[in-house]
């Protein structure tokens, strides 16, 4: 229609010019120009509408776009999703005309793989893959032309590519156990590799039972969060270690002194106290304190007045430049791609004014305007077990491991290694070691405005031999060592002894 208004157009103009005198067959050049761009764009729409079944872009765009039911695009049997051991975590079967996608282990991986259904689209894994399970990426031409003839003639249903996880069921299910009623969120990883074999969230959702009630849910459970990826939460202790590899390479040496008391950057604000003062308050008895503590002792005993007084004197330059080295602020892939449900978030380092001290030595033991992941902090203690090198996280199976980036210096790595396996077997996590297994890792306790403290843990093992990092937060759990650090223990614990990491 609009072509022939142009058309239209250049008629007139034409017979205009033969009046003045001027050729009536050759119209003006912008008129030509016109025309043929306008050709141009119209050809490619009837290319797009008439051919899409033959594109892998197309067939993913109407899969999640368009949701009528007559949708030919909806009769493609979707390749199955495995986890790496070959168990179906998705698959497609056809029941009374339908094709209809099923999730045999519903809830316990629902974060991870997502979920592809014809009225509320695709999400996670689903979506990120979502050509290659449609059957796109395929060896010839003509298997596309085979999809096309397919769709267009309402045949039997073509079945996409499968797709391979890293993930194990059994130990997505064993991290979901141990969360328990609570929410929360496990992230474990291969640190030589970056092989994720756990993403766990709760609450999670059943993806086979997907509603329009599940999208208008407002009691704060938010099922449909991952809080592994994309759950943002004050780390606590757990920034230690990030802290404690700032010192170790900025040359700190010596003690500081921490008075029982606690410390402060000016009267104007609270002091900042390590646990030891609250629990012996709640007991009616007051706390002697530790005086002068090295960068280890306060590492193994978590020491918040030691650390907020650190963060102070290395300056807020380091934090800075340790947000990012660390990968603070930052988008990683999960997935091939660009499809943002590919990406895990890592965390955010404040942007502190020079004045505010205070800020600084909150942020210097992990509280105030400081947030992490989970993913991201077991990615850092990841980094630490695999000599400062941080792989990229990948959940695809058969992906390349890839480095991310130099997170510290090896030998810094290793005197944090060490710093971590005394946090285990000497220190606040003392109630979770495994001589056999040698867990090292890093407790932490997060003040929360809105309720209970939150529970971390993060750390690895065995500790001279590393085979999975993890990353453990259970909302208003409390201490690190009572909620978070079991949860860890047992997953390492499993991991080694089905041997799984190999």
């Amino acid at each position: 229609m609009i072509l022939w208004q142009v058309v239209q157009q250049v008629q007139v103009t034409a017979g205009r010019r033969g009046q003045a005198g001027q050729p009536w067959w050759l119209p003006p050049l912008p008129l030509i120009g016109l025309a043929l761009l306008f050709a141009a764009v119209l050809g490619y729409q009837a290319s797009w509408q008439l051919t899409g079944v033959f594109r892998p872009e197309f067939v993913a765009f109407m899969q999640s776009h368009d949701r009528r039911e007559f949708n030919p695009a909806h009769r493609i049997q979707r390749g199955r999703i495995l986890d790496r051991s070959g168990e179906i975590l998705a698959l497609s079967e056809q029941h009374l005309g339908q094709v209809l996608r099923l999730y045999p282990y519903g809830p316990a991986v629902a974060h991870a793989v997502g979920y592809s259904h014809p009225q509320f689209g695709v999400t996670g894994a689903e979506a990120a893959a979502n050509v290659r399970l449609n059957g796109g990426d395929p060896d010839s031409l003509a298997a596309w032309g085979e999809l096309g003839r397919h769709l267009l003639a309402k045949g039997k249903a073509l079945r996409g590519q499968d797709l391979v996880l890293n993930l194990d069921t059994r130990l997505q299910i064993t991290a979901l156990q141990g969360l328990g009623s609570r929410r929360g969120a496990v992230m474990a990883l291969r640190p030589r590799d970056g092989a994720i074999l756990v993403m766990a969230s709760a609450p999670s959702f059943d993806p086979n039972r997907i509603g329009p009630e599940m999208f208008q849910q407002d009691d704060g459970a938010t099922p449909l969060l991952n809080r592994a990826t994309q759950g943002f939460y004050p780390p606590g202790s757990t920034f230690k270690v990030v802290e404690a590899a700032m010192a170790i390479e900025g040359g700190f040496r010596g003690t500081i002194d921490c008075p029982a008391d606690g410390y402060t950057t000016s009267r104007r604000y609270p002091k900042i106290r390590d646990h030891e003062y609250y629990s012996g308050a709640r007991g009616g008895k007051r706390w002697a304190g530790r005086s002068n503590l090295s960068l280890t002792t306060a590492f193994v005993e978590s020491s918040n007045v030691f650390f907020a007084q650190l963060g102070v004197r290395l300056g807020r330059e380091a934090l800075f430049d340790a947000g990012d080295r660390f990968g603070f602020d930052q988008k990683i892939r999960l997935y091939p791609g660009r499809d943002r449900a590919g990406t895990m978030s890592t965390g955010r380092i404040p942007r502190l004014a020079k004045n505010d001290l205070y800020g600084l030595a909150q942020a210097s033991i992990g509280q105030g305007r400081l947030l992490a992941t989970p993913a991201h902090m077991a990615l850092i203690a990841a980094a630490v077990a695999n000599g400062g090198l941080a792989m990229r996280p990948r959940l695809l199976a058969g992906e390349p491991p890839a480095p991310l980036g130099g997170y510290m210096a090896a030998d810094t790595a290793v005197r944090l290694t060490k710093m971590m396996r005394k946090v285990v077997a000497d220190g606040t996590a003392k109630g979770i070691d495994v001589p056999e297994l040698a867990i090292a890792g890093k407790t932490g306790t997060a003040e929360n405005p809105r309720g209970k403290d939150h529970s971390w843990f993060i750390g690895f093992a065995p500790a001279r031999d590393p085979e999975l990092a993890v990353a453990v937060l259970v909302e208003h759990g409390g201490y690190g060592s009572a909620a978070a650090a079991p949860i860890a223990r047992d997953l390492l614990l499993q991991a080694h002894e089905l041997g799984v990491t190999q």
